[in-house]
């Protein structure tokens, strides 16, 4: 049965360049309608408990458990996935399955130590600072949702500075009563290094060079790669190599003593992904905007129907995209078809051998894509297929994000959307929409100003904090 599924997952528009690809919207849609044509579903809930006693709820249907092997074997792919797909959407440090004991119990395995998802327990719980759980429950004893949103930014009144820390650059932006008056970029190499002193101090000069063109500053605001409760660094890419112990001791705080540094000024800290999407909502005057920034990971934020964020992670980079079990595997967790390898400079550099370039590799990873846009530009075709194939990803990503974001606006900017190539990304996505699902062509892709997409996050993160 997993191999008709499979079948049943080809895409009519797949990337050129990659024709493994599965989309995860494609399989589960059959899926559910296998399960739906054999008269047999039956309910199955997963509730995920996050900080402040937050619940999210996710229903769905499943074969019944122990009639049939080929049906326990599709369960527990699509089962997998979907606790995968919502634990890096919505975080947690307790999953709750309602339903399905024999589920349950499996899952239970796969999030204990050395079980195959043993990386997500253990970055689950540093992120929430709790033991991470499994709990299986009756379905009918499923908690209630429990959601809390909030409105942020678009605070700009005074002097102002705000940071967007990349892994392959830092962004710096000083504005005056929301007038840009000084904005730049430097590269720096963050996740290679292992001496936290080293990022401390490559903020320290972003944000020294932003103040010198400002009377005072009012307020500080930093959009940042990786997760962050009450401005701390909870878990964070930028610091992959710096040990535990000086984790502790100097990067969870570490904004905190950039602020002080700048005189105790008022502080917002967010994920690049929310302040990607409080730009979009902001540029767009609207709302119900999933904000995507394609650079040296998938950054990814959203701005819900009331204008607020949601509180969820929405860390789309481990988000499964893929279900073609040879798809590439990400380092990191370990896991395959995770949309880092997709929306990113990770991408680029993966599709590149098919496409015929053959790139440096003495060059770093913001090298090679540097190297391939340089090719784009001349009209190399082979470029121009890997950017129209991440086009097509994005576009079967966007309709797996659909099930559970109202979305209405993707905004895409990042490195990788520079030049040329976000305009061929913007366009394969909506061709997808348009031709496999025009039931969600209602959603529209942006691409911001060359400017915005570079230094657009910076801006916005200058009106996070509010003043006194």
């Amino acid at each position: 049965m997993i191999n008709a599924l499979h079948r049943a997952a080809v895409p009519r528009l797949g990337p050129e360049l990659d024709p493994g690809f599965r989309p995860a919207y494609l399989w589960n849609r059959a899926f559910l309608r296998a399960v739906e044509e054999s008269g047999q579903g039956v309910p199955f809930a997963v509730a995920l408990e996050r900080d402040g006693g937050q619940v999210s709820v996710y229903k769905t249907h499943l074969f019944p458990s122990g009639q049939k092997p080929e049906w326990d074997e599709a369960n527990w792919l699509y089962v997998e996935r979907l606790v995968k797909c919502l634990l890096w959407m919505r975080g947690g440090w307790k999953i709750i399955v309602g339903g399905s004991p024999e589920l349950g119990e499996r899952l239970r395995q796969a999030y204990g130590p050395g079980g195959v998802r043993a990386f997500d327990q253990e970055f689950m719980a540093g992120v929430y600072e709790r033991p991470f759980t499994v709990e299986i429950v009756p379905y009918d004893e499923v908690p209630q949702p429990c959601e809390e949103t909030e409105k942020v930014g678009g605070h700009f009144q005074g002097c102002r500075i705000g940071f967007d820390a990349g892994g392959s650059d830092r962004k710096v932006a000083a504005v005056k009563d929301g007038e840009v008056v000084f904005a730049d970029e430097t590269v720096w190499h963050p996740k290679l290094m292992e001496d936290p002193d080293y990022h401390f101090a490559g903020i320290m000069d972003s944000v020294k060079r932003a103040a010198e063109h400002l009377p005072r500053v009012d307020a500080l605001g930093v959009s940042s790669a990786g997760i962050y409760i009450n401005n701390r660094t909870m878990v964070a890419s930028l610091f992959l190599k710096v040990p535990r112990d000086l984790f502790d001791a100097k990067v969870k705080d570490i904004y905190l003593r950039v602020a002080k540094e700048l005189g105790d000024v008022p502080l917002v800290v967010r994920n690049d992904g929310d302040v990607t999407a409080l730009a979009g909502a902001a540029a767009l005057e609207d709302t119900r905007v999933l904000g995507i920034a394609m650079g040296t990971s998938e950054a990814a934020g959203y701005v819900d129907a009331s204008g607020s964020l949601t509180g969820w992670l929405n860390e789309l980079a481990f988000v499964p995209v893929d279900y073609n079990p040879e798809a590439m595997v990400d380092e990191w967790s370990g896991d395959y078809g995770c949309g880092v390898k997709y929306f990113s400079q990770d991408a680029v550099i993966k599709l590149a051998p098919s496409a015929g370039i053959e790139l440096d590799p003495a060059l770093t990873p913001a090298e090679k894509l540097s190297a391939v846009q340089k090719l784009l530009a001349e009209g190399h075709p082979g470029a121009e297929r890997i950017f129209a194939s991440i086009g097509r990803y994005l576009g079967y990503a966007a309709a797996h994000y659909a099930d559970f974001y109202d979305i209405k606006h993707v905004l895409i900017l990042g490195r990788v959307t520079s030049g040329r190539g976000g305009v061929l990304i913007q366009q394969g996505a909506a061709e997808v929409l348009k031709v496999e699902f025009p039931e969600l062509a209602h959603i529209q892709f942006h691409l911001p100003g060359e400017s915005d997409r570079r230094v657009g996050q910076a801006i916005t993160a200058a009106g996070l904090a509010p003043l006194p």
